[in-house]
């Protein structure tokens, strides 16, 4: 497995590349968000280490670019802890969140449960290879989601939580529920991670996602599928 590494201190990425060989995974590195991108182009990647504050192009901007064209999973760190820089990691499409200075024996655990994730595109048990409301489908078989016929890009996280609930339409799934089957470890304080799953994934299969035909918030409980 291949990880990049990215962030503009030098002594950061040195210490990160360590612990990740150590555990036998190959390391390349960036010090900006666009040599991030450009290493993209020529090495295939399975995972990205992310800073968020960066010279030439930060964190941020580097995932949604990335997002764009790649559903590698990426961990995003950053010096600071409040809860609006990991909303806006999450928002361009980060997978996880690591606030510096972290423990490496956190960093690997997530960078495992991460690969995880990404290698078999989710634990979530398969009974059925096409899910189905009304216009929304799912072919779990070649990943594939489209309304009312249009293809529709999910990233991994994304599409797995659509998979959860539309798999079992009608029913209601609390926050805990959502984060604990599809990031598979204990839920700790998981409402802002999975709210902004959620508006990510209604801006893509809504045709108004504040008035929302499929996904649907049920107050005090958590989310579900309409059936339709």
């Amino acid at each position: 497995m291949r990880i990049l590494v990215c962030d503009d201190d030098v002594a950061i990425v040195g210490a990160i590349e360590i612990y990740l060989k150590n555990e036998g995974y190959d390391v390349i590195k960036a010090y900006n968000g666009q040599e991030a991108i450009d290493l993209l182009k020529d090495h295939e990647v399975h995972l990205i280490i992310m800073d968020i504050m960066m010279p030439y192009m930060d964190g941020l901007n580097a995932t949604h670019k990335i997002r764009e064209k790649y559903n590698i999973p990426v961990i995003m760190l950053s010096a600071k802890s409040e809860d609006m820089d990991k909303i806006m990691g999450l928002n361009m499409g980060a997978d996880d969140y690591l606030t510096k200075p972290f423990n490496p024996l956190e960093l690997i655990a997530r960078v495992r449960s991460q690969l995880r994730r990404y290698t078999s595109l989710g634990s979530i048990a398969v009974t059925h290879s096409t899910c189905q409301s009304g216009g929304l489908v799912i072919n779990d078989e070649t990943k594939e989601v489209t309304v009312d016929g249009e293809k529709v890009k999910l990233t991994r996280i994304e599409y797995n939580i659509l998979h959860l609930l539309l798999q079992n339409a009608g029913m209601v799934f609390s926050i805990d529920h959502i984060y604990e089957s599809v990031w598979n470890e204990p839920a700790y304080q998981p409402e802002n991670t999975v709210a902004v799953h959620i508006r990510r994934i209604r801006e893509k299969i809504e045709i108004d996602p504040k008035n929302p035909k499929y996904l649907k918030v049920v107050w005090g409980v958590g989310y579900k599928i309409e059936k339709h």
